[in-house]
């Protein structure tokens, strides 16, 4: 029944549905029952790889055998130091978790991450983060050093912890933990368009393989380039777009000088904006500027071939 404990006919619903390759909230949403209730059933049981129905159904029985008579409900807090509903809280955390494993961060180390990042405490030590997140210490130590190569956390001596203690690390996420996570995303990117690019000289651009490498070098080095603070200024990005706009409007080739009369821009207005557009190609894709002339320019619609061309302008 929604909101009890998950019956053996539940774990098989989930064990299939993680073969079809659904996702938690999916899975959730059948059963009735908390993402976190999921996600925390296949996190102990094997992860998404590792997930058997028969099996979660025996280690369930048997954590339960072995688990010692809790005190009272009446006795154990419903509430933090600060009032919320602890349930609610977690909830949220394992919802914060599960957002962050959709972007591709790996399960343990976003449950890591997303317990720092909601808890009071300015640091947390191994030992809490396995009573919390139920999980083994070697598990919490290998998300920690992941992590830390993101520059998303780092280490701290107990000894520099108040009341820290003399032998227990302290982990603390990054205060810009944000601007770090953007820019090691535009550090992957910037990779990407490198190893696109040497595959493109492989290749050779002239040939169909060598292109397509060619274009995706050029969107990944563009893609970093914006992330690090070196793409187009605002509003020289929506002049680009004016541009393509007024030659789609126009239906014709147009000069630059001819651009500028209609726009009523000065023509250094007019070239900056072609050439930001000649530069972002893979963004303004499938339309593209195309200069037919000496400062003659028209807007093409990329990514169709020639006889598909030729069979649309049949079909008008």
């Amino acid at each position: 029944m929604p909101g009890g404990r998950l019956t053996q006919q539940d774990r098989r619903l989930i064990a299939t549905r993680l073969e079809e390759g659904h996702g938690y909230a999916e899975i959730a949403r059948e059963l009735a029952r908390p993402t976190s209730t999921i996600s925390r059933e296949v996190t102990r049981n094997g992860g998404r790889a590792g997930y058997r129905a028969e099996h979660a159904q025996l280690a369930t029985g048997s954590r339960a055998r072995r688990r010692k008579p809790s005190t009272p409900a009446a006795s154990t807090p419903t509430t933090d130091a600060y009032g919320r509903d602890r349930v609610t809280v977690r909830a949220y955390t394992e919802l914060f978790a599960d957002t962050m494993v959709e972007t591709g961060l790996p399960r343990m180390a976003s449950r890591v991450l997303a317990y720092l990042y909601t808890a009071d405490s300015p640091s947390l030590t191994a030992a809490k983060l396995v009573r919390e997140l139920q999980v083994s210490p070697a598990s919490i130590s290998k998300a920690i050093s992941y992590l830390e190569g993101l520059e998303l956390v780092r280490r701290q001596p107990a000894a520099s912890v108040p009341g820290g203690g003399k032998r227990n690390e302290h982990y603390l996420i990054a205060e810009d933990i944000w601007i770090q996570a953007w820019r090691t995303s535009a550090r992957a990117n910037a990779n990407w368009a490198g190893v696109a690019g040497k595959g493109a000289d492989l290749f050779d651009p002239a040939t169909p393989a060598g292109e397509r490498l060619a274009r995706m070098s050029q969107f990944f080095q563009q893609l970093s380039d914006d992330m690090s603070g070196l793409g187009p200024d605002p509003d020289v990005a929506e002049d680009t777009a004016t541009l393509l706009a007024a030659l789609i409007h126009a239906a014709r080739p147009l000069t630059a000088e001819q651009l500028a009369k209609a726009l009523g821009w000065p023509v250094d207005r007019v070239t900056i904006a072609l050439t930001t557009a000649e530069a972002y190609k893979p963004f303004t894709d499938p339309l593209a500027v195309e200069q037919v002339a000496p400062r003659t320019y028209t807007v093409t619609v990329t990514r169709l071939t020639d006889a598909q061309r030729r069979a649309l302008r049949k079909t008008t």
